[in-house]
């Protein structure tokens, strides 16, 4: 009651010193008796003389045109935080800025005062608004009795015309507006008129200017559906499915003016390509690993269907063991993936790829050259739901401490992605999940067996600026079925290294069958946890642990082995995402060496 009580007695006053970049030195002053804390901030940030003041190149003219506009900006804050009767004085030099003839402008500004009297605030006396469609939702606070905030009407009639075009009617409008402010009882009536026009179909998507793709391909990617009832909602999602392509830099959407005869409404597309060919290139170091350096091309629009050919190619493990030491020596790693995405191809969010991959692994405990071709479809449940299933063939020429041999498959590969994300190279909330399913069958000895890994993480911001980010994984895998000669070792897990277990030497944890013979793993499990902690301008450190869990059995932890590590990192904010550097240390005594450090583009998940 206290505070109350000054709040009231007291003024709430603003000083704002010019800055000495300004060519004038300016002393702004904005005086508002009885304003809260969001109205004077409010204030602040509409005036345009205080815009002004930041201008290096800033003139006596300026401020005082930025003074004159300050009566209609501050007024219109005034009315949308309920003030109708407030008086706005704003003095240049002493001398009412409204006042100050264009012939007689000073040739210098030394002190601009902006005062504000609120008056008293205004309620709502009338909130009609008619007719509204059925089950319209207005704001809360669009109600008799309630603050009459300008904006809330606004809204409100917003929310009316919005929701008759939900029901079809595309041209709905504001008719009429009749907002009155009584000012002896310190209330506002509104009343609002609403013309909803008549309920319209789609009509035909008129492609206005597509650039190279057919008129067919954007039509049957768009998939607007003609004939059936307008909704905002079909239209956005038409555009969004165009935007997935990636083939159109832009998309819009836009109705037609006029409503054909027959009650249809058309929609005319313009499409701007995006630039046909994208090469991008990333590199990683790590200690043990080495450095490892991957490249894409992308192809867009090949055949005039909005598709699309990229190639990836990778070699990792350059100078790999630069002062670390391994029990077996590692060498090159190579891979190029090549695939094809055609989207829209069997309906509007089921497409089509096809592709094959070249890969050789030269692992400490195993080395394997492998060919894989295959295809299947795509399938987008929602904006961040997708799944995919395909079939191939998979040939391996394998050599670890289980012998000599080739191999030949027949794959089902499966996976389901959900992905809430703001951001997938330094995400600061929601989730990834990640499901892959691949049943394989060995050709020659008809041995069947299933993989299955899913990869879950979590992203929390907290602090008053939400830049203090907790981040969390969980990784989990099993192989089931087939005999471990049968299983190509790419399949099997290994711990250890940037995408397990930081501190622990890359794929240095196996399952151990004796005479120093180490394979993967039939089942593995680990989480990993993250601290990012802003510091300074870009940059921010990070704190981490790993674990992960290596076992001889399928979705079994009864027998295997642990390994754990963590460190310090820092990260340096770009515009293609943070450049990261960890140093980690193994919580284990035989791990090897005792630290390893580890620099790459985006986080570590």
């Amino acid at each position: 009651m206290f505070e109350s009580k000054i709040r009231k007695i007291l003024c709430f006053t603003i000083w704002l010193i010019i800055s000495a970049q300004s060519s004038n030195a300016v002393e702004l002053t904005i005086y508002a008796p009885g304003a809260d804390e969001d109205l004077a901030k409010a204030l602040e940030t509409a005036s345009l003389t205080n815009k002004t003041r930041s201008e290096e190149t800033s003139t006596s003219q300026d401020f005082l045109a930025a003074a004159r506009a300050d009566y209609a900006r501050i007024t219109s804050v005034l009315y949308e935080f309920g003030y109708y009767g407030g008086v706005v004085h704003i003095f240049v030099d002493g001398r009412e800025a409204a006042s100050i003839p264009p012939v007689d402008e000073p040739r210098s500004v030394n002190t601009i005062q902006i005062t504000v009297k609120t008056g008293p605030k205004f309620a709502f006396s009338k909130t009609q608004i008619r007719p509204l469609a059925p089950e319209t939702m207005l704001p809360e606070g669009f109600a008799i009795g309630k603050p009459a905030l300008s904006g809330l009407v606004g809204d409100a009639a917003a929310e009316a015309v919005s929701a008759w075009r939900e029901h079809g009617h595309a041209k709905a409008s504001i008719s009429d507006e009749n907002i009155t402010a009584n000012h002896k009882s310190r209330t506002l009536s509104a009343d609002v008129g609403i013309a909803p026009g008549q309920q319209v179909q789609f009509g035909v998507l008129n492609v206005v200017k597509a650039e190279s793709v057919s008129t067919r391909r954007v039509q049957q990617i768009a998939d607007l559906p003609t004939g059936e009832n307008f909704s905002p909602r079909e239209l956005r999602d038409a555009a969004d499915r165009l935007r997935k392509t990636g083939t159109f830099q832009s998309v819009v959407l836009q109705e037609a003016e006029d409503i054909n005869p027959d009650g249809t409404l058309d929609i005319n597309a313009e499409l701007i390509n995006a630039k046909r060919r994208r090469i991008s290139a990333g590199v990683e170091y790590e200690t043990i690993d080495g450095i490892t350096l991957t490249g894409t091309w992308l192809h867009r629009n090949i055949r005039r269907d909005a598709d699309r050919l990229k190639v990836e190619a990778s070699v990792g493990g350059i100078g790999g063991d630069i002062g670390g030491v391994s029990s077996n020596d590692s060498g090159i790693d190579y891979s190029i993936t090549t695939r094809y995405d055609r989207p829209a191809t069997f309906s509007r969010d089921t497409g089509l790829f096809l592709g094959f991959r070249i890969q050789l692994e030269d692992e400490p405990e195993y080395r394997e050259y492998s060919f894989e071709i295959g295809g299947g479809v795509t399938h987008e449940f929602a904006d961040d739901l997708n799944a995919e299933l395909g079939i191939g063939y998979r040939f391996s020429d394998v050599r670890d401490d289980l012998g000599t041999r080739t191999l030949q498959h027949l794959i089902l590969p499966g996976k389901v992605t959900w992905d809430t994300r703001d951001n997938e190279l330094d995400a600061h909330k929601g989730i990834y999940a990640n499901l892959q399913l691949i049943p394989f069958y060995e050709l020659k000895d008809s041995d069947l067996g299933t993989r299955v890994y899913t990869d879950l993480r979590s992203y929390r911001a907290v602090g008053a600026n939400k830049n203090l980010v907790f981040a969390g994984r969980a990784q989990l895998g099993a192989v089931s079925g087939s005999s471990l000669a049968n299983v190509p070792p790419e399949y099997l897990f290994y711990s250890g290294g940037a995408d397990t277990v930081r501190g622990q030497p890359y794929e240095s944890l196996g399952v151990d069958l004796g005479n120093g013979q180490t394979i993967g793993g039939r089942s593995f499990v680990g989480f990993s946890g993250e601290a990012r902690i802003p510091v300074a301008g870009n940059f921010s450190a990070v704190a981490f642990a790993d674990t992960g869990f290596i076992g001889p059995e399928a979705f079994s932890i009864d027998n295997g082995e642990w390994q754990s590590g963590g460190g310090l990192g820092v990260r340096y904010a770009t515009s293609i995402g943070p450049i990261r550097f960890d140093l980690a240390t193994p919580f284990d005594d035989n791990a090897g060496q005792d630290f390893e450090f580890y620099i790459g583009i985006g986080q570590a998940f």
